[in-house]
């Protein structure tokens, strides 16, 4: 039974072509002295809406005669009973026609355009014999899916008689239902006899939830002889109308099912009938959704029977007839409440395109645009997820006034841009989790709803950032963004993320980019500074890259700001970037040397190392012991040896420069000679700070009367005999001697340095 009820669906509305974007009612029923009305949809654009609408009847050889048009044409045949009326805010116009005859039966189209050769589309129109009593037979009309009361009459005489009521095929009359109970299995549990008393000369036949099958001519009989009463009825059953929807390709539709309150604790469904003899199930109150509309579909329970099922997305593939029902499993059935929809959907849309399906990769990102109604620009703008729930959900993510969900925060914004029906919503640091389908929604015209799919695939991020840093207070802060030559065109930029966007900020380049091993000087390193640090810097960063209005990718970045604690800086410092710290540690210990030569000979450097050490450890804040420890230890194992080392290359060039002057002040002034060597000193400590190297802090003085002498020394002077040599020859050698010596002892203490870290 339930395939033949669907199979009679099927006959009474044939396909459709969906050619036309013209849209209206394939066939209209009525009956005479009623009336018809026949709502047409046509694409909303400006020129449509204010485009001549009009009505006309097919004749002959495809010609069709205008009955009827929005510019004030009537044709006599419908003066007084019918009217035109255009909806431009809908993109619909309305035939409203009254006072049908038979007559008005047959092929008519509603179009657009100054002449019937315009977009259009066919409309059938039946009238059938109104309700009545004509030949001896009354005529009774019932809606399909309905219920019909037919009162039989009989004469008082045979009130006492059996009551029966039979349905003619042919030559015969089949007995559907009897006073004694009999019940045709054709109609078991949908008709019933009403006999309010023998009194009474009639009694009722009831038949419920119609069926286009029930249609023909009954009898009705009380008394089996030749005395009986009948009485024949004609019941006719409408064909029903569908409930027209008109949707957008790539847009949304919402079926509105009103079943009635009695079917409000009833399972609900919305079906679609296919070419064959079933009614696929959409979706269900039980949890069943079809495949094809996975992620793009909602109902929404309502009371005292309501329900709403919203579908995003459309697909040409989707246009055709659906049923709203009500059963107990879900699923249609014969005699079930039900009501009919006719979905069209208009491929010649002005919505514009937008991927379906946007790919994304583990830590990287996706930007994607959203449309909307241009008219709409204040609207308020959302994007949601589409979770598989028992009747589908869509959880709000983010909306255009701020507000973001609490697990995205960080990593998804919405843009109003591009503009012009176009918004743009950014995601990133994805993750497997986040593929599904996701809504685009606004608070004004449901229509513009569409739906895309999130997938996940294999892949590494195009751009390169830190995923986490920290910045420390009053300092300067930099954080490099690298591009990979593809984006060379593009905009680059970093913002700083809030729940109302991100707000772009001020950056610099710093020319191509190594991190990308297969790019040319194309590839570039976009840094975002931040001088000096505050505590309100800290927060999430975004570097992305756009072109015009559309965004691209982007790659997110968490920046902490911290307070540095005192005498921790440069152990910090040397532990976030130790190739950088260590280098600019030897420069500065290279300089400290040169400057100051009291470094290389004296004691008291090593000792006042301990005494820094010491300084530096009491200077500690007491909630850092650890740290402290940990930095004088590296101190004193760092000092100690570079002390030692440079103490060792003082005396060596000490003893090297006195050598030296021995040599070089052996002159001969006429006959005068000064003679200096090593032993009119009183010992290596006395090589101090002064500017002249290798000198005694006493006052040396040179005799001029014709002998050696040194006065005020208090050590022996012993002088060493030399072979005589080239004065200039043994000058040269010794200074090569002296400044390689020199050379290699520098060298040598600035390896330890680099061992062990920067000098203070």
């Amino acid at each position: 039974m339930k395939l033949l009820f669907l199979t009679c669906l099927l006959a009474v509305f044939p396909v459709v072509s969906m050619k036309s974007p013209i849209f209206g009612p394939q066939e209209v029923s009525s009956v005479e002295g009623g009336s018809a009305s026949i709502t047409c949809y046509y694409p909303a654009t400006s020129v449509n809406r204010h485009t001549r609408k009009y009505w006309c009847r097919q004749g002959a050889k495809g010609r069709c005669t205008t009955l009827i048009s929005s510019e004030g044409y009537i044709s006599k045949d419908y003066e007084g009973r019918a009217k035109l009326t255009n909806f431009p805010e809908n993109s619909t116009f309305v035939v409203n026609i009254g006072h049908l005859t038979q007559n008005d039966s047959g092929r008519y189209k509603c179009g657009l355009g100054i002449s019937s050769r315009g977009l259009n589309f066919d409309v059938s129109l039946e009238v059938g014999q109104g309700p009545g009593v004509g030949d001896d037979t009354e005529v009774y009309i019932a809606d399909l899916g309905g219920t019909v009361t037919i009162n039989c009459p009989f004469k008082s005489e045979n009130s006492e008689k059996r009551k029966s009521v039979c349905k003619k095929t042919g030559q015969l009359c089949v007995l559907v239902t009897d006073s004694s109970g009999y019940v045709n299995p054709n109609y078991s549990n949908r008709t019933d006899i009403d006999i309010d008393g023998t009194s009474q000369v009639t009694f009722s036949f009831i038949i419920k939830r119609i069926q286009l099958s029930d249609a023909g001519i009954y009898v009705c009989q009380a008394g089996d002889d030749s005395s009986n009463d009948k009485h024949n009825v004609d019941l006719q059953v409408l064909k029903p109308e569908p409930e027209l929807l008109y949707g957008d390709l790539r847009g949304s539709v919402t079926f509105d099912c009103a079943l009635g309150s009695e079917v409000a604790d009833v399972s609900k469904f919305l079906c679609r009938m296919s070419k064959g003899e079933d009614c696929d199930v959409v979706i269900n109150t039980l949890g069943k959704k079809s495949k094809d509309f996975e992620g793009r579909i909602l109902l929404t329970p309502r009371s005292q029977g309501f329900f709403s099922v919203h579908i995003t997305g459309l697909r040409k593939e989707d246009a055709g007839y659906y049923l709203c029902g009500a059963h107990s499993d879900g699923q249609p059935h014969e005699g079930s409440p039900t009501q009919i929809w006719q979905l069209f959907v208009n491929e010649e849309t002005t919505m514009p395109q937008s991927p379906s399906v946007v790919k994304g990769v583990v830590g990287g990102s996706v930007a994607v645009l959203c449309p909307y109604n241009p008219k709409e620009t204040d609207s308020l703008k959302y994007w949601c997820r589409w979770e598989d729930t028992q009747n589908g959900r869509c959880q709000q993510l983010v909306e255009s006034e701020g507000l973001v969900n609490e697990q995205y925060e960080g990593r998804l914004a919405l843009y109003k841009e591009p503009g012009n029906g176009t918004y743009t919503v950014l995601l990133n640091q994805l993750t497997n989790e986040d593929a599904g389908f996701y809504w685009c929604l606004t608070s004004g015209d449901t229509r513009w709803r569409s739906t895309v799919e999130l997938k996940i695939v294999e892949g590494e991020p195009s751009l390169k950032a830190p995923k986490n840093v920290t910045a420390w207070v009053g300092e300067t802060f930099k954080l490099p963004c690298h591009f990979p030559c593809k984006y060379y065109s593009y905009e680059k930029y970093w913002c700083k993320w809030s729940n109302k966007g991100c707000k772009t900020l001020p950056t610099q380049d710093d020319g191509p980019s190594q991190a990308f091993v297969n790019c040319d000087q194309k590839s570039q390193i976009i840094s975002l500074t931040l001088s000096p640090v505050a505590k309100e810097d800290e927060g999430w960063y975004w570097c992305g890259v756009k072109e015009g209005h559309r965004y691209g990718e982007t790659m997110a970045v968490y920046v902490a700001v911290e307070e540095r604690v005192r005498g921790s800086q440069d152990v910090s410092q040397v532990r976030a970037a130790p190739g950088e710290e260590v280098e600019s540690s030897v420069r500065k210990t290279e300089n400290k040397v040169i400057q100051d030569p009291r470094l290389s000979v004296e004691d008291r450097p090593v000792k006042d190392t301990g005494d820094l050490a010491g300084e530096s450890r009491a200077s500690v804040d007491t909630d850092s012991s650890a740290g402290q420890g940990r930095s004088s230890k590296v101190l004193v194992s760092t000092l100690v040896p570079l002390g030692l080392v440079l103490a060792l290359g003082a005396v060596v060039v000490g003893v090297l420069r006195a050598r030296h002057r021995k040599n070089v002040d052996r002159i001969s002034v006429r006959s005068y000679r000064t003679d200096i060597s090593m032993s009119d000193f009183e010992n290596s400590r006395e090589f101090g700070a002064n500017d002249n190297m290798g000198a005694s802090q006493v006052t040396q003085e040179t005799s001029l009367g014709g002998k050696d002498e040194f006065s005020a020394t208090t050590g022996n002077t012993m002088e060493t005999e030399e072979p005589k040599k080239p004065k200039r020859v043994r000058v040269r050698r010794e200074m090569a001697r002296e400044i390689f010596l020199e050379t290699a002892t520098f060298r040598f203490s600035k390896c330890i340095i680099g061992e062990h870290g920067e000098l203070d």
